[in-house]
């Protein structure tokens, strides 16, 4: 996700780009990007935007399990032609607390709902251990978040034995390869992986949410709309930005 828009710019190789920056480095699957992007410009060169390919994968991604796709894409982003590590400073971040999540979400025009729907894509994927050693220890001593279950920071503990663990964690600590509605019982259950995980439990409306997207056809149809949303957040048409030749740099001419 770009701190800005859908505009492909995390795929940019530049200088202190984007990729660099902490909040992405556990990102991976850029060679599969690159792949498409390959195939498109054989058979329409120009047309397809790295923009759109990365959000028509990332719906294909997690449909791949239902062999049916959970959401139609809009089409026709372009690309942007700027990358820059300090953006990501807007970002949500993993160790924010409800206020502070809402507000991220809202300066771009998304609502409670989009955020409780959204932080559901941590039923898939890892997060760095930079993101999770402070809910263990402080400093060298162990120091578990009291808003973290016990048994479950001990596993985590397992994969991050360290403050200063450089290895990742499953953002799922159930069924981490499995797009489905545990991450919100696991929530409830104050086994949320990053402190911004519990935080969806310490609001009275928003937890009612968790609670109701514990129901995995609500969770499947609040993900839905809440992404086709996210895709039409600050997105570059017209003459705006550029359709990218190639998606790790910018076209020359």
């Amino acid at each position: 996700m770009h701190p800005g828009g859908c505009d492909a710019s995390i795929l940019l190789d530049v200088a202190q780009s984007e990729k660099t920056a902490g909040p992405n480095l556990s990102v991976g699957g850029y060679e599969v990007i690159d792949a498409i992007k390959t195939q498109l410009e054989q058979a329409c060169p120009g047309v397809v935007s790295c923009a759109d390919i990365l959000a028509l994968a990332a719906r294909d991604a997690v449909s791949y399990q239902f062999k049916a796709s959970l959401w139609q894409v809009e089409t026709g982003r372009r690309d942007g032609t700027v990358s820059l590590a300090s953006n990501t400073n807007t970002l949500p971040s993993p160790f924010a607390g409800f206020a502070g999540l809402l507000q991220s979400f809202q300066n771009r025009g998304l609502n409670l709902t989009d955020l409780v729907a959204l932080s559901g894509a941590h039923t898939i994927g890892v997060a760095s251990c930079s993101s999770v050693t402070p809910r263990l220890f402080n400093g060298n001593a162990t120091s578990v978040d009291p808003l973290l279950d016990s048994a479950y920071a001990k596993t985590l503990m397992s994969s991050c034995p360290s403050s200063s663990a450089s290895g990742t964690v499953n953002l799922d600590g159930g069924t981490a390869l499995k797009f489905d509605s545990g991450y919100y019982t696991r929530v409830l259950n104050k086994q949320g992986t990053l402190a911004s995980d519990a935080a969806l439990a310490q609001n009275a409306a928003a937890a009612q949410m968790v609670q109701d997207l514990t129901n995995p056809i609500k969770f499947y149809a609040a993900f839905s709309m809440s992404m086709k949303k996210m895709g039409r957040v600050e997105v570059l048409t017209g003459t705006n930005g550029q359709i990218r030749k190639q998606c790790r740099q910018v076209n020359s001419s």
